[in-house]
């Protein structure tokens, strides 16, 4: 189980963007973090997947911290591809930080094998979105937090990116937390999964 606890969060003097925010999501199940924009979800993704630290609360999984080093059970894949990619690494490289190349995920996010030994600037949004997501699946989670991931791309991107992400995170038994400002989207998405309303 990964949880939430009571969860606040505030940048050094500045207002409060996050308060007493408690959720919880299993293997398996799917999780709609639904607000508005500027109530906090990115910053709740961030939290959640240990790129922040809440300034009270906790995240746990199954009952213990996240770890401070090495491998994290919990992988982020945020909207702006181009802001988690190093620019002076080959993509290769990027992926290989994960862990030994899956071939079969990558022929399944239609990477083709030239982008390889591209640099990220080299690429599109929907191009480098795919190798966050298969870096993502590559450091085998048992949770994703999928942050507003195909906002910037067009809509058979998009279908393709979901259809193939959904599909391994069943096949593998992964958590899944997302958010989308697309309603439409959500309900494909969220199947027999949950909502939780951030106020």
């Amino acid at each position: 189980m990964l949880e939430a606890r009571n969860v606040s969060f505030a940048y050094p003097k500045g207002p409060v963007i996050l308060e007493g925010v408690s959720l919880e999501v299993a293997p398996c199940q799917r999780l709609y973090v639904k607000a508005p924009s500027g109530t906090g979800k990115t910053t709740l993704c961030r939290i959640l997947a240990g790129f922040l630290r809440p300034s009270s609360g906790e995240v746990l999984v199954d009952g213990q911290p996240l770890p401070k080093h090495g491998p994290c059970p919990v992988q982020l894949i945020g909207q702006h591809p181009e802001h988690a990619l190093d620019p002076r690494m080959r993509m290769k490289d990027s992926l290989l930080e994960a862990g030994p190349l899956d071939e079969g995920l990558l022929q399944r996010l239609g990477i083709q094998q030239r982008w390889l030994s591209r640099f990220p600037h080299e690429l599109s949004g929907g191009e480098m979105q795919r190798f966050c997501i298969a870096r993502a699946l590559m450091a085998n989670p048992r949770y994703v937090i999928a942050d507003e991931i195909s906002t910037m791309l067009d809509a058979v991107t998009q279908a393709h990116i979901w259809h193939r992400l959904l599909e391994t995170v069943e096949q593998r038994e992964i958590g899944l937390v997302f958010t989308t400002h697309s309603i439409a989207l959500a309900d494909q998405v969220i199947g027999s999964g949950e909502v939780y309303t951030l106020r």
